[in-house]
């Protein structure tokens, strides 16, 4: 029996090796499609949840898991685990955290003997990701449920993510950008740039060109940064010329500890578009 077991959603994109690696167990919220449901990462890859999503925008939707879902990986997880740790992504731009927190009091007279607690990573994508990781690497090393969580908190503290879309066409889905606007700022070319902050994607600018666009994230990492030994996962929206050209020079011009190259989860990339760069980090304290 593990002393902790962690449980992640799909949208932490974090690479599969690493995913078996650490015994992470991973929940998908579904995608809908024409009549079709596939689980996010399960069924169905980001290059052809893509696909489909280029060929009807408007017949691509997505859900969480319900707290019955939930339930059932809690009772799985629980025969082979003293405790189990369900790390969400934000609670603010999804509702798979309250589903979470429902499907805990689900079981709760199930499993008596089993603390469960879930965390809200208050961010998505490989931000997620590395808070969840941290948590797994504290329970690879037999580290009780009380140090899993800090050390997912300590990284959730210091994570950051940034990213550019080749196109703000999409962006009203977020519900930050009115649908018109969105079309006219297709129209005109421009390359949104976007941060991520109290627990949402917040707009920063708009460039004329996504290498500006690529430009002012990696500018704004290394401000960030400075010359600390930084982890860093960069992510791509069906785009992997790019996102592997991008990896290279974050490769260069940083003290990489750790670095992945990953695809957004179709989930997000509903509202980023395809042709999205984007970078998750945190510098070692």
């Amino acid at each position: 029996m593990r002393k902790v077991a962690v449980i992640a959603d799909s949208i932490g994109c974090i690479p599969r090796d690493m995913i078996e690696a650490y015994g992470i167990e991973v929940v998908a919220p579904n995608i809908y499609w024409n009549g079709s449901v596939y689980r996010d990462w399960l069924d169905i890859t980001p290059t052809q949840a893509y696909q489909l999503l280029q060929k009807d925008p408007e017949a691509f939707s997505t859900a969480a898991p319900s707290p019955g879902d939930l339930a059932d990986v809690y009772r799985k997880v629980s025969r082979t685990a003293e405790s189990l740790l369900c790390i969400t992504l934000s609670s603010k731009v999804s509702t798979l955290y309250n589903a979470a927190v429902a499907a805990k009091e689900l079981v709760k007279e199930e499993l008596p003997g089993t603390p469960i607690e879930v965390m809200d990573s208050r961010t998505c994508t490989g931000a997620e990701g590395f808070v969840v990781m941290a948590a797994a690497r504290a329970a690879s090393e037999g580290r009780a449920l009380a140090e899993a969580i800090g050390a997912a908190k300590s990284v959730r503290d210091r994570v950051d993510l940034l990213f550019v879309l080749d196109t703000v066409r999409y962006a009203y889905r977020t519900g930050r950008v009115p649908r018109f606007a969105s079309q006219v700022g297709s129209l005109l070319g421009v390359k949104p740039v976007l941060g991520w902050w109290d627990g949402a994607a917040r707009f920063k600018s708009m460039t004329r060109s996504k290498d500006k666009g690529v430009e002012q994230i990696v500018g704004l990492m290394r401000s960030r940064v400075g010359g600390k030994h930084v982890h860093v996962a960069v992510h791509h929206t069906d785009a992997a010329e790019e996102g592997v050209k991008l990896m290279e020079r974050v490769r260069k011009e940083f003290d990489c500890v750790e670095l992945w190259l990953t695809e957004f989860s179709p989930i997000m990339g509903y509202a980023a578009g395809r042709g999205a760069l984007g970078l998750a980090f945190y510098a070692e304290k």
